[in-house]
C-alpha cells in the first residue's frame, strides 16, 4: 500500500490513474483504523466501500465487519479487485456506478471515494438512512457542510445536510497521503443521523429544490427570489406567487442570511 506498491500494480496491469474518475490511491493505511473508529464499526455491520480500486481498504474492512460491499466503476479495476479479494468470502464486488446499480442492504459507509462524487454521494448516503457515513473528502468540500450563515462556503448543501445529519470533521489528510497526489488536502468526514432532527420539514424533496433555488438567488430578498420558484413548482400565476411570497416568513431577508431552521420554516409555510 506504499507509493511503490501502487506504482508497481499500475505498471503490472498497464494502468494509468484516470483523472476524470478521480483516481487517487491512499498510501497511508494507518488511516483505515481511524475510519473504522469514527464509524464505530463492529462485527455485525455491513459496510459499503465506494471506489474500491485495488481493494486495500476493502480487505481491511473485511476483518472488522460482517460483510463489505465493494463498488468499483472503472471496468479495468474490477477484475483486479476480484482477484485481490478472492480469498475473503465476506466481500461482495459490485461493478458500476454506485448511484445507479442495485446494491445489497448495508448499514454503514466507509470509503475514500473520488472527489467529483462527494456532493451527490453525501446526499445519497443520507437518503439510504445508514447508521454512519465516514469518508475522506476534499477539505474545502467538508468545510461547506459546517459553514456558518453568511460565509462564502454557506450553501444549499450546508442547509440540506444539517437538517438530516450530524456532521463531524476529524483528521486532516495531506495530499501527500495519496498517489498520485490530488491538488488539495482532505479531511475525514463523519455523518450520523440525528437522534432528534433540529427541525422537521413536510416535504424533503421540495426542501432540497427550494434551498438550491434560493441559494442561486442568495443576494436577493426572499420575496423576490422565491416568486419564480412558486410559479414553476406550485403552478401559480405571477400575481398569486407574489402574494404568497410577501406573506412568507423572512420575506425581507436574503437567503444567505437565513439559518437552516429558517429555510425549514419557509418550506412549511408554503401551501400544500
Amino acid at each position: 500500500m506504499s507509493q511503490e506498491q501502487i506504482q508497481t500494480l499500475l505498471l503490472t496491469h498497464h494502468l494509468t490513474p484516470n483523472k476524470l474518475l478521480g483516481q487517487n490511491f491512499m498510501i497511508d493505511p494507518t488511516l483505515y483504523s481511524k475510519l473504522c473508529e469514527y464509524a464505530t464499526l463492529n462485527p455485525s455491520d455491513t459496510v459499503l466501500d465506494v471506489g474500491a480500486g485495488f481493494g486495500f481498504l476493502t480487505c481491511f474492512l473485511s476483518n472488522k465487519c460482517h460483510t463489505v460491499i465493494a463498488v468499483e466503476k472503472d471496468p479495468q479495476f474490477v477484475p483486479i479487485l476480484r482477484k485481490n479479494t478472492q480469498d475473503l468470502p465476506n466481500i461482495v464486488i459490485v461493478a458500476g456506478d454506485v448511484l445507479k446499480v442495485q446494491l445489497p442492504k448495508f448499514n454503514k459507509v466507509i470509503a475514500i471515494p473520488p472527489y467529483y462524487l462527494s456532493s451527490q454521494l453525501v446526499m445519497w448516503t443520507i437518503e439510504q438512512n445508514v447508521n454512519a457515513t465516514v469518508m475522506i473528502v476534499q477539505k474545502e468540500f467538508a468545510k461547506r457542510l459546517i459553514a456558518t450563515v453568511g460565509s462564502e462556503e454557506y450553501s444549499w448543501l450546508t442547509v440540506a445536510v444539517h437538517q438530516q445529519a450530524n456532521v463531524t470533521l476529524h483528521n486532516e489528510v495531506p495530499k501527500d497521503k495519496f498517489y498520485p497526489p490530488p491538488e488539495v488536502d482532505s479531511t475525514i468526514l463523519c455523518l450520523k443521523p440525528w437522534t432528534k432532527k433540529p427541525f422537521e420539514i413536510k416535504n424533503p424533496g421540495l426542501f432540497i429544490q427550494l434551498t438550491k433555488w434560493l441559494f442561486s438567488e442568495r443576494n436577493k430578498k426572499l420575496s423576490k427570489a422565491i416568486t419564480p420558484f412558486l410559479r414553476n413548482n406550485l403552478k401559480l400565476d405571477k400575481q398569486a406567487a407574489e402574494k404568497i411570497a410577501q406573506t412568507l416568513p423572512f420575506a425581507e431577508r436574503r437567503p444567505r442570511e437565513l439559518t437552516p431552521q429558517d429555510f425549514g420554516a419557509i418550506l412549511n409555510a408554503l401551501p400544500n
